[in-house]
């Protein structure tokens, strides 16, 4: 059997997974039948991974709280799912998710949610144990791949037996980590059968007060779970040192203290106080180490149990590794080697060929103040485009450029010197950006919004998404007409541009911010990833070019200075002969290389 292949014949496989896929095969293997989710590194390759897996349905949801609420709908019909989202996803689903809590659920659902320690890839650190804590649902908490498998497996059966949505935490580490798991059958799980129940799932206040001690009773049964399930394990060595953690963190502490005493906790909430008491008293010093919050110090210390700190203070932020824990401990472990000095830096750029380019560098020559959105094109942040001022959540580049026309409006002292322009993607407009625009058209606003369709969900993979309409699994979908929405809203000023034609994106922008009116541009052009079209590749005509840096000053990789001449230089090899550059460059030194190579 090939490494990643599933034996979905009924034997037990051993496979090289990550804990996404582990997460995946957990559910497949405890028979769930539907996946919901909406991309976000890095959580995204869970569903992809059980879309791939026999017998299920999966899809993308325009977004995270679309997907819990379709979810609920799953399980209350009787059949198990599993929703999977990074962690500032639960902030989307977080309406759904605290009234779940009360209502309880039909069939098992699971609730990925993937957290993101040190940013990777996130505006934010968050801890979703303390989403669990306030939802009151039970989260439990793998190490490694063979625990995100059978963690999952838990999960629904813990699900089904407490009636209640069931959280899985997950981190980066485990998320992009492999390592060995023994897969097995898929367990046939038969469907629940419905039957309406109003006074369970219609949340009115009448139901809502019943609801709620059921929601307390089901809190003292989770606990008395707590104190006996083996989620959670105590593993005494050395006496010494006594160490409460979790998750990934686990397998950093096992490095950098083999021999101290551990409680490893699976289930991270709810907690047991018992067991844990009687840990403390097993060994010398209690200490708990954990990442980016202070979940477990808080409600340890609440319980009355004596928590030393450690000698050398962790660090507030960031990923854990060996050697930091080491190093709280007043230890050390054997270092890397050295990076070689001199190496030259690697910065992230949007890629040769980008359709977002242009837009950025006419922006930044408008002097325009760009709120900006979640998303590759979220790069344009970075110099020498340098033309995002603010990037805060999905959706929020089209409110908050609504904000500072209001604050305009209403104060003349406001400076209004600059153009303000909202800068959003296909995608994460689908997912919140809608009724934002829906907000400024109801209002009466006047702002210039911008959508950069690529035609894909370009920073998590080149996902689908309602804009291009490619579901998950190939389904026949319907795409979103992003005209038609728009002036279904009412907004006249409504235009479809090439943002690879530099006049253009030029005129329509400065038509735009000198519009009374709202007005919504598109800029429709294929991520170079997805349509991977290479044409013959330009060229510097060191005759012609002069050095003065408009080519380069587009960020393009492709692009750069020759150290002898201080001439520009494309580099045949990255240049997929897209012309950007040649329209920025007043000397016609950039042309297309003969197809024969001859200068």
């Amino acid at each position: 059997m090939d490494r990643g292949e599933t034996d979905q014949g009924g034997g037990v496989s051993r496979e090289l997974l990550s804990g996404n896929e582990s997460i995946a095969q957990g559910a497949w293997e405890a028979g769930a039948a539907v996946g919901l989710g909406y991309p976000g590194t890095p959580s995204t390759e869970t569903l992809e991974h059980f879309s791939k897996l026999e017998g299920t349905y999966a899809e993308w949801a325009p977004n995270e709280k679309v997907a819990l609420e379709t979810a609920l709908g799953v399980s209350m019909a009787g059949k198990r799912t599993l929703v999977t989202m990074k962690h500032v996803g639960v902030n989307v689903a977080a309406d759904p998710l605290m009234t779940i809590a009360y209502t309880g659920v039909g069939a098992g659902l699971v609730l990925l949610a993937a957290d993101d320690p040190s940013m990777y890839s996130s505006q934010n650190e968050q801890d979703s144990r303390n989403y669990a804590a306030f939802a009151r649902v039970p989260m439990l908490e793998p190490s490694d791949s063979t625990e995100a498998r059978d963690f999952t497996k838990r999960a629904f059966e813990i699900s089904e037996r407490f009636d209640t949505l069931a959280m899985v935490r997950s981190c980066v580490r485990l998320s992009h980590t492999k390592s060995i798991v023994e897969t097995g059958a898929r367990d046939e799980v038969p469907c629940r059968t419905y039957e309406r129940n109003p006074g369970k799932y219609v949340m009115m206040p009448a139901n809502s007060k019943v609801r709620r001690k059921v929601v307390d009773e089901r809190e003292r049964s989770l606990i008395a779970f707590a104190e006996e399930t083996d989620l959670n394990r105590e593993e005494i060595r050395d006496a010494s040192v006594g160490i409460i953690c979790s998750g990934a963190v686990y397998q950093q502490v096992r490095e950098a203290l083999p021999d101290a005493s551990v409680f490893k906790l699976g289930l991270s909430w709810p907690l047991p106080p018992a067991r844990l008491r009687a840990f403390a008293d097993q060994v010398d010093k209690v200490y708990i180490v954990e990442e980016i919050c202070d979940y477990y110090d808080t409600h340890i210390r609440a319980m009355g149990i004596e928590v030393t700190s450690t000698p050398n203070p962790l660090p507030q932020d960031g990923e854990l590794t060996p050697g930091l824990v080491a190093a709280a401990f007043g230890q050390a472990l054997p270092g890397h080697a050295d990076a070689v000095e001199g190496l030259p830096p690697r910065p992230p750029a949007l890629c040769a060929g980008c359709p977002h380019r242009l837009v950025y560098r006419e922006l930044r020559n408008l002097g325009a103040n760009v709120c900006g959105d979640i998303g590759c094109y979220t790069l344009g942040a970075l110099p020498p485009l340098a033309s995002v001022h603010s990037v805060v959540d999905m959706g929020a580049s089209i409110s908050m450029a609504h904000g500072m026309e209001i604050a305009r409006s209403v104060d003349d002292q406001v400076d209004s010197s600059y153009p303000v322009v909202a800068v959003i993607g296909d995608s994460t407009f689908a997912h919140s950006g809608i009724t934002s625009l829906l907000s400024i058209a109801y209002n009466g606003g006047n702002a210039t919004v911008v959508i950069l369709d690529n035609r894909t969900t370009g920073m998590t993979g080149q996902q689908g998404n309602p804009v291009n309409g490619r579901t998950l699994q190939p389904r026949e979908g319907r795409s979103l007409d992003l005209e038609a929405l728009c002036r279904s809203m009412g907004i006249e000023d409504v235009r479809i541009v090439d943002p690879m034609d530099a006049h253009a994106t030029r005129t329509a922008l400065r038509e735009a911010v000198d519009a009374d009116d709202l007005s919504v541009i598109v800029f429709r052009s294929p991520c170079v990833l997805v349509h991977r079209t290479h044409k013959t590749p330009f060229r510097v005509d060191d005759a012609r070019c002069i050095g003065c840096g408009s080519c380069i000053s587009l960020g393009c990789p492709a692009i750069g200075k020759d150290p002898v001449t201080g001439h520009a230089h494309i580099d045949p090899t990255m240049c997929i002969g897209c012309g950007q550059c040649a329209q920025y460059c007043d000397f016609d030194a950039i042309s297309h290389e003969s197809e024969e190579g001859d200068e």
